[in-house]
């Protein structure tokens, strides 16, 4: 019973910070915490999704590093410890709508049978509907894969990594996002990633919102896939 109430503190007392830049923001510092709790007379699990997130925007230029850890046991055996760690930026220096991305990013999946992973790329991306309630983005580009699995099997690879990205608001109560990466292996047709991350939330006040998030991940060399839903409180702050 300790297990499921530290993972309710730790659920209420990590909430989600995030900003959007505009002409006055150039800073996002950012903390977020969901998370699952299922208790009955012959079984239990929970499942915690916490992360941090840290952004600078100067002039054409947006820097991003985020990282997340997602932690669950079930029935005291360990079902998911999986970290992640990105370092990305966008520049923005030709035709509206349109930039250049970068990306960095560390993973270590007990879920998808994963000791590390490291991937590296770049590429471009265009904002199809760019309005202030409505938002969708494509991208596109290549990544070098370098991965330790947990069969002790190494392996490099380079990656097609495609993106849809999306933000719907509706009269401003009702939030529907998600960001969906697709990542084929161009030596391998076997081998491919699939990383989907779509959230809705109900928005309380200006500030604060309930949210509902389903994340799915497969990594098809390893034949691993995962698929959670959790529960949080979002707040938003500008600076």
């Amino acid at each position: 019973m300790k297990k499921f109430v530290l993972c309710i503190a730790m659920m209420m007392s990590c909430l989600l910070l995030r900003a959007q830049y505009n002409d006055s923001t150039f800073y996002h510092l950012g903390l977020n915490a969901a998370g699952s709790v299922n208790k009955t007379n012959t079984s239990d699990a929970y499942l915690l999704n916490n992360g941090v997130n840290f952004g600078i925007k100067k002039k054409s230029i947006v820097l991003n590093s985020t990282t997340s850890w997602l932690y669950g046991k079930q029935n005291d055996e360990v079902s998911n410890n999986d970290f992640s760690s990105t370092l990305n930026f966008n520049l923005y220096k030709t035709i509206p709508h349109f930039y250049y991305w970068g990306l960095l990013n560390y993973t270590s999946s007990f879920s998808l049978k994963i000791n590390h992973q490291v991937q590296a790329g770049l590429g471009v991306a265009y904002n199809i509907v760019d309005k202030e309630n409505f938002y969708v983005n494509i991208s596109d580009g290549v990544l070098y894969d370098t991965s330790n699995l947990l069969a002790d099997t190494r392996y490099d690879t380079y990656r097609n990594s495609l993106r849809l990205q999306y933000r719907l608001m509706i009269k401003d109560i009702i939030i529907f996002e998600g960001s969906n990466f697709l990542q084929n292996s161009f030596s391998n047709g076997r081998d491919y990633i699939i990383r989907s991350f779509n959230k809705l939330g109900v928005q309380l006040k200006k500030w604060i919102n309930l949210n509902t998030a389903l994340t799915y991940n497969r990594m098809n060399i390893t034949s691993r896939e995962n698929l959670n839903i959790t529960y949080g409180i979002t707040i938003d702050k500008y600076f």
